[in-house]
């Protein structure tokens, strides 16, 4: 199984529109974040997308990715989800209704946020189309078959929010989290690889990680590896680098990495 990163920065996304600090004019292209989205894939050809972001258009074409089979969706903030529309091709390729994956929260922001594609009574007009997609619900620590794979769901609180993390096989992908619980922390004990989410250097944040709070974290549930992604334009890729433990590494859009099997 490979990780892609397809984007690993926050909603603001980095640079920031009218920002010139540091980052934002860096020369660094890990240094160019668009929003949260990531790609599973298999040898075999499954994909499995994480979340919609707004670029998400952009993320595939960089990425040539020409089919995916299934998505999670870790929350229904504007940042994961307001691609949605961009589902359109692959249910028109595959002439066939694309899976979806949501906890019952998610859905139903889902659908009142984007009527126009989950109400079966709202249909295109001839000659044009909207996303085919076919709901399927996610229940905390209850493991969903998801392309032949084992999902188990991971809650984490960010804010009055719960996102959906997961861990499949020797990865653990936690993003948007303040905290873990108990219960999520075991889900993933002995993961090879951990994604966690992580904002910026000091300054705790309401509802997400900064990083000494995910480094903390990460050496808890004691992963081989794990990449930092959701970071912001208050933390460079180079710095990022030289003051993180070496176990764990900033992600960036484009870096894929590969899983190593269950033993």
């Amino acid at each position: 199984m490979k990780l892609t990163f397809l984007g690993t920065g926050t909603s603001f996304g980095v640079p920031v529109v009218g920002c010139e600090c540091p980052v934002c004019t860096s020369d660094d292209e890990r240094d160019r974040r668009t929003r949260h989205g990531a790609l599973l894939s298999w040898n075999d050809g499954r994909r499995v997308l994480v979340d919609t972001p707004p670029e998400l258009r952009l993320q595939l074409l960089r990425e040539s990715v020409g089919r995916i089979d299934a998505v999670w969706f870790t929350h229904a903030h504007a940042d994961h989800l307001h691609g949605i529309d961009d589902l359109r091709i692959f249910s028109l390729k595959m002439r066939r209704s694309v899976p979806i994956f949501a906890a019952t929260a998610t859905r139903t922001t889902m659908e009142e946020r984007f009527r126009y594609i989950f109400d079966r009574d709202v249909r295109p007009q001839k000659g044009t189309s909207k996303p085919e997609l076919h709901i399927h619900g996610l229940e905390a620590y209850s493991p969903q078959i998801i392309v032949g794979e084992s999902f188990l769901p991971l809650p984490v609180p960010h804010g009055d929010v719960t996102v959906m993390g997961f861990r499949v096989g020797n990865l653990g992908y936690i993003t948007d989290a303040k905290r873990l619980p108990e219960r999520t922390f075991e889900g993933l004990q002995g993961v090879d690889t951990l994604v966690l989410n992580a904002l910026w250097f000091g300054n705790p944040h309401p509802t997400h990680f900064n990083v000494e709070e995910a480094v903390e974290t990460a050496e808890r549930v004691g992963a081989r590896r794990t990449f930092l992604t959701h970071l912001t334009h208050r933390a460079g890729h180079g710095e990022l680098e030289r003051r993180l433990p070496p176990a764990i590494r900033p992600a960036w859009d484009g870096l894929t990495i590969e899983m190593e099997d269950m033993p």
